[in-house]
């Protein structure tokens, strides 16, 4: 019953894109193209090697795949529509591209294939044992599905609410957003190479440089606030739907625009995000802890004092 809640906000904000005349198309279209994708891509190798690491692969790919269907079967485009499904075929083709080189290097494309989850996955059958989940076939395939769910429904609710809008223009607060977005998407990505550049000079103590320095996971903190300013950019059209559809249908839809932050903020600091990756780094490096007590986990912020006992 634990997981059955879990899936639950997903599929009331899936059936209200399907039953929202605006976006019932384009929510059909993209639960077609979610459904085949994860099937493949993830449902049928998670069986054959209980990997959960094919969600690597079939959720960026998924997020390529609301682009597309924004800008394939929206109807007439408007600027914003177009700028939005450039927004998510942006951060998906990014994701999607290092999803298969990780595949590659990993061997997942093998049946059978030996090699390990990546360590995020690991931690998460700590998580199953801890919960008292028996069955590895059955909690990998639900690791999956919710993911492909969220693909089918959350994650596809801003692009589906600017797609809808017809008779929006591109305004200040288009442009806003689509400035906070890019931003945040530049951020990451030198939050990604200042690790990169840190890691190959052969240092194994702590990464603490640049945007390191002030957040211990900043890549995650902007690809968050990439999700935000798209739940900005949707909220005008937002209001267009309580015209067009029943109150409660466009209240879960309100509910949908908001559940895409949270459902990013919950997955980068606690599901497969930052909580795994602390566990393994206070194992892997003994300055760890020291990080830990002077940097801020998510939200940047100054650097703190460590307060150190005599003992230690």
């Amino acid at each position: 019953m634990r997981r059955v809640w879990g899936m639950l906000p997903f599929v009331l904000v899936g059936v209200a894109l399907l039953l929202a005349p605006a976006t019932a198309g384009l929510a059909w279209w993209n639960l077609v193209v979610q459904v085949v994708l994860f099937t493949a891509a993830a449902a049928i190798p998670g069986h054959l090697t209980r990997h959960v690491s094919y969600v690597d692969v079939a959720w960026p790919w998924g997020l390529v795949g609301i682009g597309l269907v924004t800008v394939l079967t929206s109807g007439p485009l408007t600027a914003t529509t177009v700028a939005i499904a450039a927004v998510y075929l942006v951060m998906g083709a990014r994701m999607g591209l290092w999803s298969l080189v990780l595949t590659v290097k990993h061997g997942w494309w093998r049946p059978g294939s030996p090699k390990a989850e990546l360590p995020r996955y690991q931690y998460q059958r700590r998580r199953w044992e801890r919960q008292g989940f028996r069955s590895e076939a059955w909690s990998v395939q639900y690791e999956i599905w919710l993911q492909g769910l969220a693909n089918a429904s959350v994650l596809a609710v801003p692009a589906f609410l600017v797609a809808a809008d017809h008779d929006r223009q591109l305004s200040f607060w288009s442009v806003a957003a689509l400035v906070l977005w890019a931003a945040s998407y530049v951020l990451e990505s030198v939050a990604d190479r200042q690790k990169q550049r840190f890691a190959a000079r052969g240092r194994r103590e702590t990464c603490d440089q640049g945007l390191w320095g002030y957040s211990r996971h900043p890549n995650y903190f902007f690809q968050w606030m990439q999700w935000n300013s798209l739940a900005l950019l949707a909220l005008p059209s937002l209001f267009a739907r309580f015209q067009d559809t029943t109150p409660l249908v466009a209240a879960v839809l309100a509910l949908g625009l908001f559940f895409a932050s949270w459902t990013l903020y919950v997955t980068l600091t606690k599901h497969t995000g930052a909580r795994p990756a602390e566990y393994y780094s206070l194992r892997k490096r003994p300055d760890y802890a020291q990080y830990q007590a002077t940097t801020n986990m998510f939200f940047p912020g100054p650097r703190k004092t460590a307060h150190v006992s005599a003992s230690d």
